[in-house]
């Protein structure tokens, strides 16, 4: 019992991780229907504006997570506006392209900007205490850190105020409305750009968020860290019902517990741990298949 609740605990933070992340990509899709492929290395820049924050401008960890995020959600209406905007009415391919060349642009910039060597947060960014008892409680040989709690907290502080504005605001309503109908929306007053703009920002400020924690949790950051953790998100996101910000962090909860529990409960049963992301993708496209349109999503009618 207590080796499954060490589990669970790794994979609600590892889960939380990649919800943050999907959720960026789940926002850009149901306003715009794009996918937007860069959003991977968008969480890798954020990764490494944290460490600009605390390393450069010796900075706390609340304030170089607020910088990271602003930051970063500056840099993704930049994006749209610059590489996107022009292309909303060009066919979907060349949408597509483009998110990948702007993926490799901000890759291969990062690279130039600090070189190949890996980076992480200075040793005193958050100091881990491990907690062996709660409310007094045993744990026993479960081991509780406070970078596991933070991340986890903070995931879902962070999801419930995307849900607050998505669900209560009047920008929020718009965004819904978008998602419905994009022709309608101007008609009724409301800037089809700002609702853009506002939509990216978040997405990609959420991706700041997701990029420092997973720093904090996993202290190896390079410029390729976005491809394989950005790739995860996406099919977390999908599985989860892209467009869906319930879906989104499901998604992603569900991925992360299976990359857990496969390796931790595999070797019983003669798995290999290399087996984790076949075995995890294997059972995620099941679901896709008994459900396409993901475990939230609604399938879109279009008259043609």
């Amino acid at each position: 019992m207590e080796f499954f609740v060490q589990q669970f605990f790794n994979g609600l933070q590892l889960g939380s991780l990649y919800a943050l992340i999907a959720l960026g990509y789940t926002m850009v899709y149901g306003v715009l229907l794009l996918i937007n492929f860069a959003h991977g290395d968008i969480f890798m820049v954020g990764a490494f504006l944290g460490v600009f924050g605390s390393m450069v401008l010796d900075l706390p960890f609340a304030l170089t997570l607020v910088l990271a995020m602003v930051l970063t959600g500056m840099m993704g209406v930049g994006i749209e506006r610059v590489a996107y905007k022009p292309l909303r009415q060009a066919s979907r391919l060349s949408v597509v392209i483009t998110a990948l060349g702007v993926g490799l642009l901000l890759e291969n910039g990062m690279l130039a900007l600090t070189g190949a060597d890996p980076r992480s947060y200075p040793a005193n960014f958050i100091e881990t205490k491990a907690y062996d008892s709660f409310l007094g409680i045993g744990l026993g040989d479960v081991s509780i850190t406070n970078v596991k709690i933070l991340i986890i907290v903070l995931a879902a502080l962070l999801f419930l105020g995307l849900y607050t504005i998505v669900q209560r605001t009047k920008w929020g309503m718009a965004m819904r409305a978008i998602s419905y109908d994009k022709f309608a929306v101007p008609l009724m007053g409301v800037s089809q750009d700002q609702v853009i703009s506002i939509t990216f920002f978040l997405g990609t400020a959420l991706a700041a968020a997701g990029g420092i924690l997973w720093g904090v949790a996993f202290p190896v950051l390079n410029p390729y860290m976005g491809l394989r953790v950005g790739w995860k998100a996406f099919i977390a996101a999908v599985v989860g019902g892209i467009g869906d910000i319930r879906g989104a962090a499901v998604g992603g909860l569900l991925l992360g517990f299976i990359e857990i529990f496969v390796p931790a409960y595999g070797k019983s049963i003669g798995i290999s741990s290399t087996w984790r992301d076949p075995i995890a993708f294997g059972l995620l496209l099941i679901i896709l298949v008994v459900r396409p349109t993901g475990l939230f999503g609604v399938a879109r009618r279009q008259k043609v």
